[in-house]
């Protein structure tokens, strides 16, 4: 199952995603659904780097989905997600690792696809966490068609780590991979450039 809010995302114009979501909220009919919102509109404000409102509307989300497998998952990798952006990746693994758990145990395999590449972005100082982390989220693809999308940033952030390390050989290798897994999307034209624009620049280190 995909995650059925991602459509209202344009990371690129966070104010036109805000009123998107702000809109989608009063069209929700249960508080589960008024939940999933408003752990969107946190993941905003945590972008925007208000910290406070993040937590306020991930707390909001909690009281009204305190039942809810999806809104539990959704507010372990929001919440996961501030304080990996607040500079603190050790304390946000166990909320993504938690995510990953419940949204495999619900059958929520795109929300559980996005926790196993934060996992591998919160372990990324240890290479061989990060290599198992993007393992464990490609297998999850290869089972699990709702998560197949994650191959594409699992291997482009892998690709990058060893980039930053000075392994152009194996980051291109990676990149290569997430070229032909972005290409596997033809209608997702930025995805497909930004792959080839990482080939083009481990290829160009390598020179």
């Amino acid at each position: 199952m995909a995650d059925r809010l991602r459509s209202l995302w344009d990371f690129d114009d966070l104010d036109a995603t805000e009123q998107r979501l702000h809109a989608q909220l009063k069209e929700e009919s249960g508080d589960v659904g008024r939940a999933e919102v408003l752990t969107q509109l946190a993941r905003v404000a945590g972008l925007r780097g208000d910290f406070d409102a993040c937590e306020r509307l991930l707390q909001n989300a909690e009281g009204l989905g305190v039942s809810s497998a999806i809104v539990k998952v959704r507010v372990g990798l929001e919440r996961g997600r501030k304080l990996r952006s607040y500079g603190d990746p050790a304390g946000a693994l166990p909320l993504f690792e938690g995510a990953f758990a419940q949204a495999c145990d619900s059958d929520e395999y795109y929300l559980a696809g996005d926790a196993a590449h934060m996992c591998a972005l919160a372990v990324s100082a240890d290479s061989a966490a990060m290599e198992d982390w993007t393992q464990r989220g490609l297998d999850l693809g290869e089972r699990e068609p709702g998560a197949a999308y994650w191959a594409g940033p699992l291997l482009n952030n892998l690709g990058w780590a060893y980039f930053d390390t000075g392994d152009h050989e194996r980051a291109l290798e990676l990149f290569e991979r997430a070229l032909q897994v972005r290409k596997r999307d033809p209608g997702n034209h930025d995805a497909i450039a930004f792959a080839e624009e990482a080939v083009q620049a481990a290829r160009a280190a390598m020179s």
